[in-house]
């Protein structure tokens, strides 16, 4: 079947974006907005013990680092940094990790940690920061309350900032360089979380560009499942070429523009422009979960059957392929985030 005319013409328009791209990484592919300045966090070491207390005292620490970022950025004058930040210093939110140099850098926990025994990693994508952080908790603690719903189990969710999320429209979304990058960040944080929680069911849920992070740390992570969605591609042709033992998911929204990105993988000198492989294909080779009808924003939205079906395969269930009954009534990403 000759491919339709609209969606020929969108894909050469996207390559000729790729190609421009690939000279203009060189040049500007590392530049990055002037950081708020933050002092240095307090040096925690990893990750060794989800003892209660010891929890507690990592997360006092980290809530004073918090508060010192808070100050120094109202000093520096930008007060948007200023008020999310210190939207994050409030004594109900649990953080394992928080730099707030070069960009910020963060890990926060939602659910008991101590006691979980069914862990999410949230890796996030492109426009993700500080800045913009309340969508990620959004997404984030409509995931946790989606888990908590299963049968059996204790759930918890982490959101890992680990890394400069780039700009959806610069020339840094079309390579990998960022999320080479992060890669071994991602690596060494799932491995510290895996010592310390040696029995409990990890999965690492890779939205967008987040995807491209996990595929490049895929061979790394001591992780159960990698859920890609809303994904461009992983850097690889196959999920077989992600060298994991992890079972490989992949979904994607009817509504997702991320469909139309051309799935092209061309090696350069100092990275690699495109991602490769479709994931939801057949010839990449994961398991495709339903993700009902929704966009690129749409994934963790309460009451939508992404949500339902990612929290499925976090809790190492089946996914669905009919709405959840017991799911929350559906809201839009935008409802999501005026919530």
């Amino acid at each position: 079947m000759a491919p339709h005319p609209r969606r020929s013409r969108l894909t050469r328009t996207l390559l000729a974006a790729l190609v421009t791209a690939s000279v203009a990484v060189p040049v500007s592919g590392a530049a990055r907005p002037a950081a708020v300045p933050a002092p240095p966090p307090t040096a925690l070491g990893p990750l060794h013990d989800t003892d209660p207390a010891a929890l507690e005292r990592r997360y006092a620490a980290t809530r004073a680092d918090v508060r010192a970022a808070e100050r120094t950025a109202d000093a520096h004058g930008d007060h948007r940094r200023a008020a999310a930040l210190h939207a994050m210093a409030t004594p109900a939110r649990h953080f394992l990790a928080f730099d707030g140099r070069d960009g910020g850098r963060s890990t926060e926990v939602y659910g008991d940690l101590a006691r979980a025994d069914r862990i999410a990693v949230l890796v996030p994508g492109a426009d993700t920061g500080l800045d913009t952080y309340q969508r990620f908790r959004n997404g984030a603690q409509a995931l946790q309350q989606q888990l908590a719903r299963q049968p059996e189990g204790h759930p918890a969710v982490l959101a890992w900032l680990g890394y400069p999320t780039p700009a959806t429209v610069s020339p840094a979304a079309a390579t990998t360089t960022r999320a080479d990058e992060a890669a071994p960040q991602l690596s060494a944080f799932i491995t510290e979380l895996r010592k310390a929680k040696p029995h409990a069911r990890i999965t690492l849920l890779c939205h967008s560009y987040g995807a491209v992070v996990c595929g490049r740390a895929a061979h790394d992570l001591p992780a159960d499942a990698l859920v890609f969605y809303g994904s461009p591609g992983t850097g690889v042709e196959t999920a077989a070429d992600l060298h994991t033992r992890a079972t490989v998911w992949a979904g994607r929204g009817a509504d997702d523009w991320i469909a139309d990105v051309p799935h092209v993988r061309l090696p350069l000198p100092t990275t690699t422009l495109g991602f490769g492989t479709d994931p939801v294909s057949p010839e990449f080779g994961a398991r495709v979960f339903p993700a009902g009808t929704g966009g690129h924003s749409d994934y963790l939205a309460p009451g939508t059957p992404s949500l339902a079906n990612l929290a499925r395969i976090a809790a190492g269930s089946t996914p669905l392929t009919t709405p959840d009954p017991t799911a929350a009534p559906q809201r839009t990403a935008q409802e999501a985030h005026r919530a």
